[in-house]
């Protein structure tokens, strides 16, 4: 018998606005490449330098915290399939003041992060150009300006445009990836010749793998924003959490792989001199130029499909706020041609323009992380709450497995994250989260759940 519930109901507005256009491969498509980006192309040097063979490990204990998120996300998805993700969850079962964080929270983070991949794309292109001969000097300002000017235009012209470049970018890259990872798998066990280079495995103990962990979890801070489109997903029972789990297990075999076959070619040592490109120079060592510049080519298109993914997120965290009326209408407006909130999106490209303008996106780049762990732990928290008091409508179609251990760790997992950031990403984090509570009692305090479901 269920307990008496503070939750009168769960408003699932099915038979929204927005069309489902959305299959089971644009919506993989949209959280692996939002997550490919970091985890191969950033990350492997700065992770092999700080646990050697052993990040491998890093790279696998990062995607079970993931996954401890993705399966209660799944279940929350199921039940409430609308656009918004995390923040319509967390509204619907905390409350407006929780929802009102979340929200402007998800939607300023994604900003962040588009900001962040753009400028890497802009970086990658000039290395690409540099690394294949052709002489055009490009500011990386102004291709990240001119990119994410084409990348909101092409969203309000259609979700489903969106989607397919978001299939071809990331079919595109995992042919790449497979070819890179596929032939230095093999080279590295010997197959062609090539001998491994010799170290231990736990070269530094056993400790530094989990505070690598921790470094390179934001590699998985994607899989959510499929959520935050699911009102544009066919068949959401089905296709949302293959899509989210499918996206987690899949990116997470790409990063343990792509540090195995690193490690394996150039040694954890090497590695760790060169920085954010050593996978560049990885692909030097097996393909020679061509390796350097496919590798090069793959950072490309990792960085564009981020980017192109989080704009689209970004617009509907705001629209979804705006459709419960905690920021103003106007953010809800569609376009009468393209049945696309083209308002939406352009709250999210123009902000994106200005941060790359104003040019210091690194820092907003962790932010956007810490921005993103607080919502996952603030979804597993949901579940909870809705589990407990099971209030009429909640009717997933995907259970999740284990809870309430599983959303448990998951909570725990995901604020625990948090304190091995840096002091200066946490205080502008928290400003922002600061921020957000201050816009709710100026703005939104008047809104409750069930006024808007009346």
């Amino acid at each position: 018998m269920s307990q008496e519930s503070p939750i009168e109901d769960v408003d699932v507005h099915q038979g929204g606005e927005l069309e489902r256009t959305l299959g089971l491969t644009q919506a993989l498509a949209i959280g692996t490449g939002t997550m490919v980006g970091a985890g191969i192309f950033v990350f492997p040097g700065l992770a092999a330098g700080e646990a050697g063979p052993a990040a491998m490990l890093s790279f696998a204990i990062g995607a079970v915290i993931a996954l401890l998120v993705a399966l209660p996300t799944s279940e929350l998805a199921t039940a409430m399939p609308e656009s918004g993700g995390g923040y319509y969850f967390v509204s619907r079962s905390l409350g407006t003041l929780f929802g009102c964080m979340v929200g402007l929270g998800q939607w300023l983070g994604l900003v962040f992060a588009s900001a962040f991949y753009l400028m890497g794309f802009g970086h990658y292109l000039s290395d690409l150009l540099r690394e294949t001969g052709v002489d055009i000097s490009m500011p990386v300002a102004g291709i990240a300006l001119g990119t994410a000017v084409l990348l909101t235009g092409i969203s309000i012209t259609g979700t489903e445009n969106t989607g397919d470049l978001q299939n071809w970018i990331v079919g595109t890259l995992l042919v790449i990836l497979a070819g890179f990872l596929g032939h230095g798998g093999l080279d590295v066990i010997g197959v062609f010749g090539r001998e491994r280079v010799p170290e231990t495995f736990f070269p530094y103990g056993t400790m530094p793998v989990f505070t690598t962990a921790a470094l390179v979890f934001t590699s998985y801070l994607g899989f959510v924003q499929i959520a935050t489109v699911a009102g544009e997903i066919k068949n959401p029972s089905r296709n949302l959490p293959r899509s989210m789990i499918g996206s987690v297990l899949l990116v997470g075999t790409l990063y343990v792989f792509t540090i195995f076959v690193g490690t394996s070619v150039l040694g954890s040592e090497q590695l760790s001199t060169l920085g954010e490109t050593a996978v560049v120079s990885v692909g030097r060592a097996l393909f020679g130029t061509f390796g350097a510049a496919a590798i090069l080519g793959g950072g490309l298109l990792a960085t564009l499909s981020s980017a192109n993914a989080s704009i689209l997120s970004a617009s509907r965290s705001i629209y979804a706020l705006s459709r419960d009326n905690l920021v103003p209408k106007a953010a809800q407006r569609l376009n009468e041609r393209y049945r696309t909130p083209h308002v939406a999106l352009l709250l999210a490209g123009g902000p994106i323009v200005g941060l790359i303008l104003y040019g210091r996106v690194e820092v907003l780049a962790e932010v956007a992380s810490l921005l993103h762990l607080v919502m996952y732990g603030l979804i597993c928290v949901a579940l909870l709450v809705l589990r407990h008091y099971d209030p009429a409508g909640y009717e997933p179609s995907f259970r999740c497995p284990g809870t309430p251990i599983v959303p448990g760790l998951g909570a725990v997992a995901s604020f625990g994250l948090i304190g091995f950031m840096n002091p200066l990403s946490i205080g502008l984090g928290f400003g922002v989260l600061g921020g957000a509570v201050g816009w709710y009692f100026y703005y939104a305090r008047s809104v409750t759940l069930s006024e808007i479901e009346a």
